[in-house]
């Protein structure tokens, strides 16, 4: 059976002078993205669609290069906006992130709240399976808290902070989880790059 990967992008360089939407991977994010490109699961795979912001363009080029694959990219592909604050340090961030997790219908400070990121993150997954064919893997590269939201409708689980990858997988992002497409099924949680097995009981 075939599958579907959900990447988020690894480390990045944290710049409070650029919007966070182009920040890029850091060098520990680089080298872990490009030891995971060579896994059977990317490998395998037959595309690879990525978020339009900066650090997961770059996750996707990295993924795509073993194959050769084009990159392709969707504006509803993009992590949850949160514009209206822009950069916040790390403690405000965990804040801002627990109140978006914690209540999904109600905005933390003008972010987009958390079912509104749901609906455009499952809407822009159905979109392109609706043209893929099945039997061939795909790869999305993508964020941890868009991730979660797709993880959590296709796990059929409530949305909650303690779904985060951050909660699960490692914190410094660069975690998977893998989806059969035949019926949409979750086959795993968040899992380290690092950590993810050759065979996925499920396929």
């Amino acid at each position: 059976m075939s599958y579907a990967l959900y990447v988020t992008h690894p480390q990045v360089v944290q710049d409070p002078s650029v919007p966070v939407p182009r920040w890029g991977l850091s060098e520990l994010g680089r080298a872990r993205a490009e030891r995971f490109a060579n896994h059977g699961l990317v490998r395998r795979s037959s595309r690879i669609v990525s978020s339009p912001e900066t650090k997961a363009l770059e996750l996707a080029a990295i993924l795509a290069a073993p194959s050769r694959l084009p990159v392709e990219s969707g504006d509803n592909f993009a992590e949850n906006d949160r514009a209206s604050t822009g950069y916040v340090g790390s403690e405000r961030f965990e804040q801002l992130a627990d109140a978006f997790f914690t209540a999904p219908d109600r905005s933390a400070e003008g972010w987009e709240t958390a079912l509104d990121a749901q609906k455009r993150i499952v809407a822009a997954f159905a979109t392109t399976l609706a043209a893929h064919d099945l039997a061939q893997p795909i790869v999305f590269a993508g964020h941890g808290a868009v991730g979660t939201l797709l993880k959590c409708h296709l796990g059929r689980r409530a949305i909650a902070r303690s779904e985060d990858q951050r909660r699960i997988g490692n914190p410094g992002g660069g975690n998977v989880f893998v989806i059969r497409l035949a019926d949409r099924a979750l086959l795993t949680d968040w899992i380290a790059m690092e950590e993810v097995p050759e065979t996925v009981a499920g396929l």
